[in-house]
Formats: C-alpha cells, structure tokens, sequence
C-alpha cells in the first residue's frame, strides 16, 4: 500500500499533467472539484488531515475522464473507490 504522502505527491503530479489547478487553502471549507469559465480547479482545506484532502482529491478526480491516461495503479484504485463510495 502506498504511503498517504506519496498518494498526495501522485494526485498533484496528475492534477499538473490535467491542466487542474490545484488550490491549497485554510478555513472553514471542505474543498473540491469546481470549474470556473473553463478552467478545472480542485480546492484543499490545508487545515484538514491528509486523509480527508486525499478522499477529496480521489472524489474529484473519480468525476473526471482519466479512462485513457496512464495512472499509476495505486492512484487508480484510490479513486476507483472513491467512485464506488459515492
């Protein structure tokens, strides 16, 4: 099992190679996935604990088309159960 770390490392690497804007923020938010004109942003409570901004990022990236995009396996799955949580 990979390491909340490195997942948190992978999912900003895909959200880069994605053109999504990742916004790192504090206060009282939960975050997400929003799109603002045609820019795709996925905004991070800084403040929450890893896990949280983990689930939200899988969450997001679970609404996205990442069928054809080669995804190391370990993310995939993370956000493949993030999909099945739903």
């Amino acid at each position: 099992m990979m390491k909340s770390e490195e997942l948190l490392d992978h999912f900003e690497q895909l959200a880069e190679q994605m053109g999504i804007n990742l916004i790192k923020g504090k206060g009282d938010f939960e975050g997400g996935f929003c799109m603002v004109n045609d820019d795709q942003f996925v905004v991070l409570n800084k403040s929450r604990p890893l896990s949280q901004r983990l689930r939200i990022l899988g969450d997001s990236f679970s609404k996205l088309d990442i069928g054809d995009r080669y995804i190391l396996p370990a993310l995939r799955e993370f956000i493949e159960i993030e999909e099945v949580v739903e």
